[in-house]
């Protein structure tokens, strides 16, 4: 593969980004190589800067959900652009994608539109701290739930892959009401709350945690959550951030059954541009300002292109309800072709969610998530990446899968899958 041209722009960009980058997962540190500086994308396909075009399984991290540059998608956004890029005031498309949003996920009544996921986020425990009038939250070793200060602990995603574990630069004051349990651990939350009887405000989960690669909730795991903070009057808030519109048009939320006071969502919401919601019972939402106490503003919240790409996502996911079903039988097709070809690796997969560890055990929180051979999995990424495959960057991130992936497409995978494994390559990453 020729990538000449994506090294002379990264050796620019490390002149005057920060790894020459700007986002951590995407300097390929991880995996030993250099990263590919993507020049477009079309459907199922990214073309990099040197000519290399390749089946995508990153999807933009998630809201590629349709496939790259969708033909109804790009005409709702350039005719939204037709009427200006942003106004700083509200617009009607505002209003229908609270209504879409209350619609599709009932238990977002009222939500509020805010520039991305980690925004997201930290907007919605600053209002379970408002309305419960206590500090601490509790969060899950290995969850992701963006770079906001009281949340970068113990934190999954590209953290796992840094030399600093959390971050440097978050003053331990911020992070000291932050108490961290164990994901599909229950003691470690009873254990939080028995020593903290009124001083939680919140439980903040991703319900499928999707930041140290996939990991799926255990039988009853997100019931229980519900139950506890039922128990101690505290709040529990769903991260969907990755799985809201990926498992079910509901999100993670449907699929399980367990109703969350508070929902946090991000770019799939945006049809892939930048933007986010949290939103939830109408009686927590309304301490949200002007309403109530709880100070929160943006300039660009409710953009006008984005709620315009958004709409137009949403309502084709919604209008389609064999949807779900195509993308989990393509996934399932390429977790088939890993458990027959693989071995020395264990698959987790929900939906079109799916995560390839190089371990031998099962992957069922952060400390065997963590446990994996990143060394292997680097080997395999170049493997991939050399055969015009582009996934992950990173052991501890999702596969996502669209529903412009083809069949060829998938055919295409699956032997390439099945050649690296054939080749005797094991977990030493050779």
């Amino acid at each position: 593969m020729n990538d000449a041209t994506s090294k002379l722009l990264y050796e620019r960009a490390c002149r005057h980004l920060p790894g020459g980058v700007n986002s951590p997962v995407r300097s390929f540190r991880s995996v030993g190589c250099t990263p590919r500086f993507i020049a477009a994308a079309h459907g199922s396909h990214i073309t990099d800067v040197d000519g290399n075009e390749m089946i995508d399984y990153v999807c933009s991290w998630g809201p590629g959900i349709l496939g790259h540059a969708h033909p109804a998608v790009l005409e709702k956004v350039k005719s939204a652009c037709d009427a200006g890029l942003t106004y700083g005031a509200p617009t009607a498309r505002e209003v229908e994608m609270a209504e879409l949003l209350s619609e599709l996920i009932p238990s977002m009544e009222v939500s509020r539109l805010v520039s991305s996921g980690t925004e997201a986020v930290m907007s919605a425990i600053r209002v379970a701290r408002g309305y419960t009038g206590r500090d601490k939250i509790i969060k899950f070793q290995g969850c992701y739930h963006g770079h906001s200060d009281g949340l970068l602990v113990k934190a999954g995603s590209a953290a796992l892959t840094t030399n600093v574990p959390d971050s440097a630069g978050v003053p331990a004051d911020f992070v000291r009401h932050t108490l961290v349990a164990q994901y599909n651990d229950e003691q470690s939350v009873r254990d939080a709350f028995e020593a903290n009887p009124d001083g939680i405000a919140a439980v903040i989960v991703e319900p499928v945690a999707a930041n140290m690669g996939v990991v799926l909730p255990a039988g009853g795991f997100l019931r229980f959550l519900r139950e506890i903070t039922h128990k101690y009057n505290a709040l529990l808030i769903f991260d969907e951030v990755i799985t809201g519109f990926r498992l079910a048009l509901g999100g993670a939320q449907e699929y399980y059954g367990v109703t969350p006071d508070l929902t946090t969502l991000g770019k799939i919401i945006g049809g892939g541009m930048p933007v986010g919601a949290y939103g939830g019972k109408a009686e927590i939402m309304r301490s949200v300002s002007p309403d109530g106490p709880v100070y929160q503003a943006g300039t660009l919240s409710g953009n006008p292109i984005a709620t315009a790409a958004g709409l137009a996502t949403l309502n084709i996911l919604r209008s389609d309800p064999d949807i779900y079903r195509r993308l989990e039988e393509k996934t399932q097709r390429l977790k088939a072709a890993f458990l027959s070809a693989g071995r020395g690796i264990h698959i987790n997969q929900v939906g079109s969610l799916m995560s390839v560890f190089f371990t031998d055990r099962p992957v069922v929180d952060y400390a065997s998530a963590a446990a994996s051979d990143t060394a292997a999995y680097a080997g395999y990424f170049r493997y991939l990446l050399e055969r015009n495959i582009y996934v992950a960057p990173s052991q501890f991130e999702a596969l996502f899968v669209s529903d412009a992936h083809s069949d060829e497409d998938l055919e295409r995978t699956c032997q390439v899958i099945e050649e690296y494994f054939s080749h005797g390559i094991c977990l030493s990453g050779n």
